[in-house]
């Protein structure tokens, strides 16, 4: 039985708690929760059947044998790092926050793996198989409503007004390393994008707004040697947090059952 703790009881975490006890209770065990708003890891407990305890963060990953991240991607790097220093396996929601760190060399160090779901993209496997020959060019296009992107640094910084946008209009336009710190809630998926691919210093991203647009989608394109790549993925929110993609908590649950799998499908 895999043990699993969980850091951040909000939707991706709640998701993924129900699943391992509805879906993979026969492979793994939910062993602890954990936020740091404990209430959420209250409440969350308290929805599952068997009320897993409510830890520190140290002592979640002493009872565990993966962690997973479903906080934010200010404390991702942080949690993964800990988890990694204690030999212990981790599942990464907020890629982001792993930009800058040295944490691929630790999980190297360590022999432990790093598990970072696809997200609100689909194509990776594509992304990850052209990558063994010549890449010549990844570009990610983010289509969201206005609304979408209150709040995030680089419109705060810009002083752009999105309540004035009445037509389709580049609101940002640079690598995905500018775009994960201009946009640290919107873009994770270009930083998981340039993982699977070059890198965050080569990929490329453009950000979309208009009013028009009722669901956020991302555009992938990679042309090399292989020929040319392009999927497009339009996500709805999930019902139960319209700021989270649906298709974000089915690759968390999807990638939790691949681990339990023995047979593997795709790259």
């Amino acid at each position: 039985m895999l043990k699993i703790g969980i850091v951040g009881c909000g939707t991706i975490g709640s998701e993924l708690a129900m699943a391992i006890e509805q879906e993979c209770k026969d492979k793994a065990s939910l062993v602890a929760l954990c936020d740091s708003e404990k209430q959420k890891a209250t409440f969350l407990a308290s929805k599952l059947p068997d009320s897993p305890p409510i830890l520190p963060l140290k002592e979640l990953i002493e009872e565990c044998d993966l962690v997973v991240e479903a906080a934010s991607a200010s404390i991702s790097s942080e949690v993964a790092r800990r988890a990694l220093l204690a030999s212990k396996d981790v599942m990464v929601m907020s890629v982001g926050g792993l930009v800058d760190s040295d944490i691929f060399e630790l999980a190297n160090e360590k022999h432990c793996h790093i598990y970072m779901p696809s997200g609100a993209i689909c194509g990776l496997d594509g992304v990850k198989n052209s990558v063994m020959g010549k890449i010549s060019r990844v570009t990610l296009t983010t289509r969201k409503p206005p609304r979408g992107l209150e709040g995030a640094p680089y419109v705060v910084q810009n002083k752009i007004d999105l309540s004035s946008i009445s037509e389709e209009t580049i609101i940002f336009e640079g690598n995905a390393m500018e775009a994960i710190r201009g946009f640290p809630k919107n873009v994770n998926v270009a930083i998981t994008l340039s993982f699977a691919g070059i890198g965050p210093a080569k990929t490329r991203v453009k950000i979309i707004c208009s009013p028009e647009y009722t669901t956020n989608s991302h555009e992938i394109e990679v042309e090399g040697e292989f020929g040319r790549l392009t999927t497009k993925t339009e996500n709805v929110p999930a019902p139960q947090n319209p700021r989270t993609s649906y298709m974000a908590i089915l690759s968390a649950i999807a990638t939790l059952k691949g681990m339990l799998d023995y047979v593997k499908v795709g790259t």
